[in-house]
């Protein structure tokens, strides 16, 4: 599915994932100050893509042991669900990854920009409130690229960036018994179906107005977020498997548009969805189709085969030293950070 031009024919790329005990604070951003928020608690809803991403690296055939053959760096932190269950505040994150990222050279070294964070939520990176000053250059794994949060702007850069499927519970997605089986369309009672909460937000407060109008038809499955940002658009033609409409335009017009669509071409929509559907699963990349397996592709796209920063600079012999000339293999933590 991946084209050749940018990609590369195979995958073959390395990643490192630091491990909780080898940094001071990381134990702080996995489990809270006195480390009793459990992963499990973590795995569930938006946030529990955080957690599967960092089990599935952990068990992934292109992981590495060794930093210096390394060509991508994974700090794992479950700051949203950590957040969310009391085990930091705000300052508390802000300050604890300043300490992190001052113990790691390899940042130190690129300047972050081969250092993946995942943010699972709309808030994005600022979670870590500093994260324009510290991982601005840094990849970061996120499902919502157009939300800001109540910020000025988005945190989200379609350059350097990844957007990841939402995480879905996984009887959703496995093959064998799930937890539903789809009904024919026959056989459906209500036009459309709204999944999320209102938030206060004026397109999703008008969605709800409508169900109350129009009983039989509660709500739309067509996007309607006119900045969204999907996963995997260089290879998803999004216009194949979905619908788009102006978050301006809701209404009964809305309504009478989709119910006017014929079912065969509603089929035709859902069956090409389901040849594109194993993207959305959180399985190993190992599985020939899986969400993994396409955040390897696109980050194999980030790989880079000479790392520098402000801060990095070599010498005629190919040695990498720091402003004060001391080579890189010498840097000790804590390191002056941005």
């Amino acid at each position: 599915m991946w084209p050749d031009r940018g990609y590369g024919s195979h995958l073959s790329l390395k990643i490192y994932v630091y491990d909780e005990n080898e940094i001071d604070g990381l134990k702080d951003l996995l489990y809270g100050r006195d480390g009793s928020i459990s992963s499990n608690a973590c795995l569930k809803g938006q946030w529990g893509s955080q957690v599967k991403i960092h089990r599935l690296l952990l068990e992934s055939r292109f992981r590495t042991r060794k930093k210096e053959e390394a060509d991508l760096f994974f700090v794992p932190a479950y700051v949203k669900c950590v957040r969310m269950l009391g085990g930091l505040n705000d300052k508390e994150i802000n300050q604890t990854y300043v300490k992190v990222l001052s113990q790691m050279p390899y940042f130190r070294r690129s300047g972050g920009r081969d250092h993946i964070f995942v943010f699972p939520s709309g808030a994005g990176a600022h979670l870590f409130r500093s994260w324009a000053t510290y991982i601005n250059r840094s990849i970061i794994l996120t499902p919502e690229g157009d939300r800001t949060d109540k910020k000025d702007s988005s945190a989200f850069n379609t350059w350097k960036d990844i957007i990841i499927p939402g995480n879905v519970d996984d009887g959703m997605t496995k093959t064998g018994a799930t937890v539903f089986q789809p009904l024919p369309l026959s056989k459906r009672k209500y036009l459309a179906n709204y999944l999320g909460r209102a938030q206060k937000k004026v397109g999703r407060l008008k969605l709800i107005e409508l169900a109350k109008q129009y009983p039989d038809k509660e709500c739309v499955p067509v996007i309607l977020s006119d900045q969204v940002e999907l996963p995997f658009q260089n290879v998803i033609d999004y216009t194949e498997i979905s619908i788009k409409w102006p978050s301006t335009s809701i209404g009964p017009e809305l309504l009478d548009y989709l119910a006017s669509i014929p079912d065969e071409v509603i089929e035709q929509i859902i069956g090409r969805g389901r040849q594109v559907r194993c993207l959305w699963v959180y399985a190993p990349d190992s599985e020939p189709c899986s969400t993994m397996r396409a955040l390897m592709w696109e980050l194999q796209r980030k790989v880079r085969q000479f790392h520098q920063s402000a801060e990095t600079f070599w010498l005629h012999n190919g040695s990498v030293v720091n402003r004060n000339l001391v080579e890189f293999a010498k840097w000790k933590p804590p390191m002056p950070l941005p």
